[in-house]
């Protein structure tokens, strides 16, 4: 049987399931963790994304399961849904809980990476 030398990555895992425990209710899914990547990387870009652009990433799911999960990340707290200049479509931006979110993961890496 072999091991795995503890890396960086193993090392960020372990952080990340802190994490986790401190705020066990807002634990996200694959899918939940994919839109929120998206919405905030988009965000970052200064470049707005819509609940039609979310729910039309069929690699991640059917439209109706990534409405639920784009539900899901509302009511946990983390994303905000507002209508656009058309009013017929909605905007989706992360919340400040969604950023602290990746502030968190980004302390995690730091440590990780230096802890080696």
């Amino acid at each position: 049987m072999s091991t795995i030398k503890s890396s960086s990555y193993i090392r960020f895992l372990n952080f990340m399931d802190v994490l986790d425990r401190i705020n066990p209710g807002k634990r996200l899914d694959s899918i939940e963790e994919s839109l929120l990547d998206t919405i905030v990387l988009n965000f970052h870009e200064k470049q707005f994304i819509l609940v039609g652009d979310l729910i039309s990433m069929a690699e991640l799911g059917s439209q109706a399961t990534l409405h639920g999960r784009l539900k899901n990340l509302s009511a946990m707290g983390y994303i905000k849904m507002a209508a656009n200049e058309d009013g017929r479509k909605k905007e989706v931006v992360p919340t400040k809980m969604a950023i602290k979110r990746y502030e968190e993961l980004s302390k995690c890496l730091e440590k990780a990476v230096k802890a080696g």
